[in-house]
């Protein structure tokens, strides 16, 4: 059974946050914890990421619509070029240090989720907000 999550991603000092809406995700199943939900989502991430990187275009440039599309989730780019599929495990790996290492801050609502094994309390519609700390790391 498949599971839809809303989440919004922000990067300190970059969007506004009345500006960003939330994108649904669609996951195996509902996730019991904080783990659970980085897990889910790095993988369905690196999924998507290995079956797009080699879709090619006949031209490089992006309609109105893929501009508004891309902003509203708050970053616009041509797309991906080729080059080695991400792993999985490794994707895991790096996600889980990063949350403990407070590279960026998970809130379910305007609760912020602070251990891995910390159980998700769902509430009806709950969004998700990732909020990156560091210009460096990666989204």
């Amino acid at each position: 059974m498949s599971f839809t999550i809303y989440v919004r991603m922000k990067k300190i000092g970059k969007q506004k946050h009345a500006a960003l809406q939330p994108i649904p995700f669609i996951l195996d199943k509902k996730p019991d914890t904080v783990r659970e939900l980085l897990v889910s989502l790095t993988k369905l991430g690196v999924r998507l990421y290995n079956e797009r990187k080699d879709e090619g275009q006949i031209l490089a440039y992006l309609t109105q619509e893929e501009i508004a599309a891309q902003a509203s989730q708050g970053k616009i780019s041509y797309g991906l070029r080729n080059g080695p599929d991400a792993v999985e495990d490794k994707a895991v790996e790096n996600t889980l240090q990063c949350f403990e290492d407070g590279i960026y801050r998970v809130f379910a609502g305007e609760e912020e989720l602070t251990a891995l094994s910390s159980e998700i309390l769902w509430e009806e519609e709950t969004v998700f907000t990732f909020v990156r700390l560091t210009m460096l790391s990666g989204w």
